[in-house]
């Protein structure tokens, strides 16, 4: 009992803490610390301690997505300073207009995400441009996180077709495809699509009609009088890490993005050079952005490591794979919790799927639908306030406060894939 109350305390007292605006290189250890002790780590000794372990999980991730970080923030930032974000946003504008500008960035994320560039990565990408269009059609700025979240990990991460890590593990351990059940993956990404772009503009335009605007601030780019470079100069480095990525994401997996990301600030070093404001000046902000973000995320990373190593969490995990009724509702229930207590997608499914797939295909579960259920309710719950990502990007990319920024994340990233997985639970038992 011991055990799961201090598992379930000390996840609820990190998410309290990030909302709150905590430090999470004080918060995450923290609250890893309290569950460490409630369930019998010791914290210097035995063969699983508390500072082996945490700092196994934060190592880990730095050494896994170092060069992603930092390559994806240097991008971000030459973006920004050669005048290229601006330059594409304002094109934007002339095109479709100031009312969607909004639509621009889900648009942005959605195929740069689905074009298997990683989540992270886009964050870092697509921000300078956001930025731009959010202050040229004069809309609250703490919207940005939920915009670019839910054009990243809602409709695309988890669909059918998708060559995000979330809809590939499945293959490993169910023998599917990454287009598994794909008419009812494309029915739930619409209706996502769809909902929760009505939803976000809804949100925006009530906090704009309470007189809420783009409010500059001091560590904003700075806004220069000069011309602009030619918008294409902005375009073509996105799409030279996008193709990078899908030509070679099958070949290299992770290792494509450093290639990708290497092509797009190089591209960008060539075609936009003679716009940068001060190249030295940028690579320094961006290499130190790289380091808060993932540091930020890499402190949370710890916090899962200690969770996934107590007896409440391997009791929780044996519980969530014996759900009985409805072998779907179960497999997505078992996914969404164990995701929601580590705060990954990945580490959801890859923690659940031994378990849980050869329970439910020896009962006779579709395969293709099993993969597409335990894809979706992955990227549910796991977007909890805690969640690398969602750090990332609202505190060390926005440089916004969960406070003002997470609820509306929570409604897109949470709610939405909840009722889409619930819509996708449905379609298959009428099939």
């Amino acid at each position: 009992m011991l055990s799961m109350i201090g598992l379930v305390g000390g996840l609820l007292l990190l998410i309290v803490l990030t909302i709150r605006g905590m430090n999470l290189f004080i918060a995450a250890p923290l609250c890893a610390l309290v569950v460490a002790t409630t369930n019998n780590i010791g914290v210097f000794t035995g063969d699983v301690n508390f500072v082996q372990t945490y700092m196994s999980g934060f190592s880990g991730f730095i050494a896994s997505w170092f060069f992603m970080f930092l390559l994806g923030a240097l991008f971000g930032k030459f973006m920004e300073d050669t005048g290229a974000a601006d330059a594409v946003s304002r094109w934007i504008i002339t095109k479709i207009g100031y009312k969607r500008a909004v639509l621009a960035v889900v648009l942005a994320c959605a195929i740069l995400t689905y074009g298997g560039v990683s989540v992270f990565v886009v964050a870092f990408s697509v921000y300078p441009m956001a930025v731009s269009l959010f202050k040229d059609a004069n809309l609250p700025r703490r919207f940005i996180p939920a915009a670019m979240a839910f054009g990243s990990v809602t409709f695309t991460m988890t669909s059918a077709g998708s060559p995000e890590i979330q809809n590939w593990i499945p293959i490993k351990y169910l023998g599917t495809s990454p287009f598994a059940a794909w008419e009812v993956s494309l029915v739930v990404a619409i209706f996502m699509a769809c909902f929760g772009y009505w939803w976000l503009a809804k949100m925006i335009r009530k906090a704009v009609n309470n007189g809420e605007v783009f409010e500059a601030r001091a560590s904003d780019p700075e806004v220069r009088d000069r011309a602009l470079p030619h918008p294409l100069t902005g375009i073509v480095p996105l799409v030279v890490v996008l193709v990078i990525s899908f030509l070679f994401h099958e070949e290299l997996a992770q290792l494509a993005l450093i290639l990708a990301l290497g092509g797009g600030v190089l591209c960008l070093l060539a075609i936009n050079y003679k716009h940068f404001h001060s190249l030295p000046v940028a690579i320094n902000a961006g290499t130190t952005g790289a380091l808060i973000a993932i540091g930020n995320t890499a402190a949370v990373v710890g916090f899962g490591s200690i969770a996934k190593n107590t007896e409440a969490f391997q009791t929780t995990v044996a519980l969530m794979t014996q759900i009985p009724g409805n072998e779907l509702i179960g497999a997505a229930i078992a996914v969404s919790v164990i995701a929601g207590l580590t705060g990954s997608a990945s580490g959801g499914q890859a923690i659940a799927l031994p378990l849980v797939a050869p329970h439910y295909l020896d009962q006779g579960v579709e395969p293709e639908q099993l993969h597409r259920i335990v894809s979706i309710s992955s990227g549910a719950l796991d977007s909890l306030p805690h969640n690398g990502y969602v750090v990332t990007t609202i505190r060390a990319i926005c440089n916004e406060t969960h406070q003002a920024a997470y609820w509306a994340v929570g409604a897109l990233t949470v709610v939405v894939p909840v009722i889409g997985l619930a819509m996708a639970i449905g379609l298959f038992s009428i099939m």
